[in-house]
C-alpha cells in the first residue's frame, strides 16, 4: 500500500500531505477545490494544498463536483485515498475504488462535531478537549467507522487558530499510525454511535455576530473561537468592530447585555448575560488594523460613551 491519492484544500491539510510524502508514499495525484477569487481584486488564488502539491511536482486535479466524473482518480490507480478537509463528500464510485479504502483525517473526536467547522465550534462551546479522528469514509457526512483517535486539551488561552495548528500536526502523525495499521491488516473499525452525534456546520455570517445575551465566559469563547478567521464582530454607534481578545471580569451589573459600562482610561467593559461583565482587550474597527482597546478609544472610539449599546447576535445563538 504505497500509492495514495490525496484530497484536501486548506492550510489544515498541508502538514498531512507533507507527512505522507515524508513517509515515502507515492502520491500520483492531488485533488483539491478549484481556485477561488479572494481579496478586493477578486484574484483567483490556488488552495494551500494545490500550492504544496505543485512545489513537489505532483499533478493536481480541481473538480467542481466529483459526481461529474472521476477519470483522473481512476487513472492514478491508488491503493488508498486519503482526505483531509477536502470540502466535498465522496460519491460511492470513489469510495469503492481503492483496495484499501478511503481514509479521512477529521478534527474532532467523532461522533462529536461532524461537519466543516469542528475546531471553531469546540472552542466556541468552551470545550476543554477535542482531538483527531482517523476514520474510514462513508457516503454520509463524517459517519464512517473509526480507526484511531487522539485527544488534545483546549487551554483557556487557545483560539481556533492555535487549535487548528495543533490539530493539523496531530492529524498528520495519527494518520501515519493508522496507515501502518491498515498495511498490517490490524486496523480497527469502530462503528460510531450515530444517535449521540453532534454537528459543527460551516461558520455563517450570523454566527460571527457576538451574542451579548450569553454570560461573559461564553462571549469570550465565541470571540476566541472565531480568531483568526473570520473574527467575531459587533456594531455600536455606526462602528463595526471586530473583536480579537477579551477577558472575563469579576464585576456584576444590572445593565442590559451589550451596554458599555466603562470606556475611559483605556478600559472598555461591556455587560453580558446573567449580569456578567467582559473587558475587550484587542479590537479592530472597520478599515483599520487590530489594536488595543486603549488605542481604539483614543481614535475611532472617542465618541463612545457609557450607556451606548452594542447590537447583539441572536439571543439563542
Amino acid at each position: 500500500m504505497k500509492r495514495a491519492v490525496f484530497m484536501g484544500t486548506p492550510d489544515f491539510s498541508v502538514p498531512v500531505l507533507e507527512k505522507i510524502l515524508a513517509e515515502g508514499y507515492d502520491v500520483p495525484l492531488v485533488v483539491t477545490q478549484p481556485d477561488r477569487p479572494r481579496g478586493r481584486k477578486k484574484e483567483l488564488i490556488p488552495s494551500p494544498v494545490k500550492q504544496a502539491a505543485q512545489a513537489h511536482g505532483i499533478p493536481v486535479w480541481q473538480p467542481e463536483k466529483l459526481t461529474d466524473g472521476i477519470a483522473p482518480i481512476e487513472e492514478a490507480e491508488p491503493d488508498i485515498i486519503i482526505t483531509a478537509a477536502f470540502g466535498q463528500l465522496l460519491p460511492a464510485n470513489v469510495l469503492e475504488l481503492p483496495p484499501f479504502g478511503c481514509v479521512n483525517v477529521h478534527a474532532s473526536l467523532l461522533p462529536d462535531y461532524r461537519g466543516g467547522a469542528p475546531i471553531h465550534q469546540a472552542v466556541i462551546d468552551g470545550k476543554k478537549e477535542t482531538g483527531i479522528t482517523i476514520m474510514y469514509m462513508a457516503e454520509k457526512l463524517d459517519a464512517g467507522d473509526i480507526i484511531v483517535q487522539g485527544a488534545i486539551p483546549i487551554h483557556a488561552d487557545d483560539t481556533a487558530g492555535t487549535m487548528h495548528d495543533k490539530l493539523s500536526l496531530e492529524g498528520a502523525d495519527l494518520l501515519i499510525k493508522a496507515l501502518h495499521q491498515i498495511e498490517k491488516g490490524a486496523a480497527e473499525r469502530i462503528p460510531q454511535d450515530h444517535e449521540s452525534a453532534t454537528f459543527a456546520p460551516n461558520i455563517t455570517r450570523e454566527m460571527e455576530k457576538i451574542n451579548w445575551h450569553k454570560p461573559a465566559e461564553a462571549v469570550r469563547n465565541q470571540i476566541r473561537g472565531l480568531v483568526p478567521w473570520p473574527v467575531g464582530y459587533s456594531v455600536i454607534e455606526g462602528i463595526r468592530l471586530k473583536l480579537w481578545e477579551a477577558a472575563v471580569t469579576d464585576h456584576q451589573t444590572d445593565a442590559a447585555p451589550g451596554t458599555i459600562l466603562t470606556c475611559e482610561d483605556g478600559v472598555l467593559e461591556t455587560a453580558c448575560g446573567q449580569g456578567t461583565v467582559i473587558r475587550l482587550i484587542h479590537v479592530q474597527p472597520a478599515g483599520g488594523k487590530p489594536m488595543t482597546a486603549d488605542t481604539f478609544l483614543n481614535g475611532k472610539g472617542r465618541k463612545l460613551k457609557r450607556g451606548h449599546r452594542f447590537e447583539s447576535g441572536a439571543a439563542n445563538g
